[in-house]
């Protein structure tokens, strides 16, 4: 398996998995029914879950991005040192953008959020060049 592949796999389990914590404290907060129902807004869920969900979104969309771009990069045949690291940073950037995101920390939040399209950039380059 390439690098390329490999982090595209990792993100694309990370994407799977975040909507677990947020989904417990929608249960906690709201009750098993609501949860299993239509969903609605549920008032008093932690700021984090809420937090959460939305970088679960952001992590949605951007996942959709990155997996076109790397399955192009491989099906070309352009995967180089560049994309396999363009690649492992997204990942890492996705990570830091989850964490920070949901603790509310600003800065920090967007710079990843950068870093992660800047390699979106860095993959879309190898393959028109």
């Amino acid at each position: 398996m390439t690098p390329e592949l490999y982090y595209l796999a990792a993100t694309a389990l990370l994407t799977a998995v975040i909507w677990v914590p947020y989904a417990l404290n929608y249960i906690i907060v709201g009750g098993l029914l609501n949860a299993v129902g239509p969903h609605a807004d549920v008032e008093g869920m932690a700021g984090w879950a809420i937090r959460m969900k939305n970088a679960h979104t952001n992590a949605i969309e951007n996942l959709v991005v990155f997996a076109a771009l790397i399955l192009v990069v491989q099906a070309a045949g352009v995967n180089n040192d560049t994309t396999a690291m363009a690649a492992m940073v997204f990942f890492y950037a996705r990570v830091i953008h989850l964490l920070t995101h949901t603790f509310g920390v600003p800065w920090v939040r967007t710079l990843a959020f950068a870093a992660g399209f800047g390699c979106q950039v860095v993959l879309a380059l190898q393959v028109i060049m």
